[in-house]
């Protein structure tokens, strides 16, 4: 039996310390120092980074279930980022501009790459990325509160949490931001403000994650994919509802295979999302995000299937105690109909090659490992804390502890989700493969954020 780091009372015992909490996130945190400005453009930064202790150690070193936080027992800069930014005036009745242009170095970008900018430079962990490269304008036209319009790479805006670290409250993200939803699109979005109350969303881009026809040979097929909703802004006092879906083939042409994927660009993959956010008190704050996703494809899968699904819900809340400390917690179910969605990735490269449709001649344990179909849930309690002291200039400090509990059931044949080791050549289905040896994953997290 492998010896973890710490014992799996040790982490209970944390949680129970932390369950008293009432959950919180990063909107009310204390308000960053103000950023230094060039006429009307803004510069600011943050350099995010920190570790997942899991006291399992599984052989792979991987946190079955987390991306961005993957790598067990391991200390990693997630988000070297920088930013130039115009924001578009909110209060603005006549035509104006602004722009976003957000460059980030650090492990985040193995996941977050539009394809074919930096996205194969390197197979290191520490990779580049561009997350916002994007030009805005305000119409004064159509609508009462007028059309928004954004053209470039802009990040996604489906769901509750998002790339940035400092937009949310935990430094491990949810089954859905990873598996459910895009990050980034390329292409051109708007949102028409009908009244004051109302909210329509519509755009068009390349698909989740693609570039095409922006750079080289970034799109993994021919088609476009469609945005679509409605935000609903205070039915009653505080309260916002966003309902948006993405619509459109995603499918890769798999280069280097004897055969393509039939229908690359006719099936499609369907992704709807709700987010539901309540301002309780000023000091309180819930939300709850729920989610579909069906891909039509779902390359790897027996072929007339009927496509790949998979449906989430996550709750949030939020309790700011005092400009130092934020306590937070989130509770989720992701259910995997199929076993396709959920996934972990050994070499730095293997998922934007998925997602690119590369084949690789990696061995069996570098490529990616899934468990099965499964359902996964998961409770995590954080603090998001601010030492009381001076820092020089604009800087700013948060840390961010959390202890997360992740359970999977449903489970097919005897599988297990967490714990991941190589099986011995006496073993099956494959020596050197991957299997899991549990259904429970207890992680203790730690990151801090410096921003400037």
């Amino acid at each position: 039996m492998k010896q973890g780091i710490f014992t799996s009372s040790a982490v209970v015992a944390l949680l129970a310390g932390l369950a008293f909490a009432a959950p919180a996130r990063a909107d009310d945190a204390p308000a960053p120092p103000a950023h230094p400005m060039l006429g009307p453009v803004q510069f600011s930064g943050h350099i995010e980074g920190g570790t997942s202790i899991n006291p399992d150690n599984p052989d792979n070193n991987t946190n079955f279930g987390q991306l961005f936080t993957d790598r067990s027992n391991s200390f990693r800069v997630n988000q070297a980022l920088l930013t130039a930014e115009k924001d578009l005036d909110p209060a603005a009745t006549g035509l104006d501009w602004g722009f976003k242009a957000q460059f980030m170095y650090g492990t985040d970008s193995r996941y977050t790459h539009t394809f074919g900018l930096f996205d194969r430079a390197t197979n290191s962990p520490y990779q580049v990325d561009f997350t916002e490269l994007n030009g805005q304008a305000h119409l004064p036209v159509v609508f009462s509160g007028g059309v928004d319009v954004k053209a470039g790479i802009y990040s996604t805006p489906i769901g509750y949490e998002v790339i940035d670290a400092t937009g949310n409250f935990f430094y491990t993200h949810s089954y859905i931001f990873n598996f459910g939803i895009p990050l980034k699109h390329t292409g051109i979005q708007t949102v028409s403000h009908i009244n004051d109350m109302i909210d329509v969303w519509a755009g068009v881009d390349t698909g989740v994650n693609s570039g095409a026809p922006f750079f080289r040979a970034t799109d993994n097929n021919s088609s476009a994919a469609f945005l679509g909703g409605i935000g609903i802004n205070n039915p009653i006092p505080n309260l916002t509802i966003l309902a948006l879906a993405h619509i459109g083939a995603e499918n890769g042409y798999v280069r280097g295979a004897i055969s393509t994927p039939a229908g690359r660009n006719r099936h499609v993959r369907q992704i709807y999302d709700v987010v539901t956010t309540y301002k309780l008190t000023d000091a309180i704050t819930l939300a709850n995000e729920s989610n579909f996703i069906k891909d039509d494809l779902a390359p790897g899968l027996t072929p007339g299937h009927g496509g790949a699904t998979a449906e989430g819900t996550a709750f949030y809340g939020i309790y700011k105690m005092s400009d130092q400390f934020s306590f937070g917690a989130r509770a989720e179910v992701f259910r995997d109909d199929q076993g396709f969605f959920v996934s972990a990735f050994q070499s730095n490269a293997a998922a934007i090659n998925a997602q690119r449709g590369i084949t690789t001649t990696l061995p069996v344990n570098s490529g990616s490992y899934n468990a099965g179909k499964a359902t996964y849930s998961a409770l995590t309690f954080g603090v998001n804390y601010t030492p009381a002291i001076t820092l020089p200039g604009t800087l700013g400090l948060v840390i961010r502890p959390e202890a997360r509990w992740d359970h999977a059931f449903g489970m097919v044949n005897g599988a297990k989700a967490f714990d991941v080791t190589k099986t011995s050549g006496a073993q099956t289905p494959v020596a050197g493969a991957l299997q899991g040896t549990k259904n429970d994953q207890f992680l203790l997290s730690i990151d801090a954020i410096l921003s400037f």
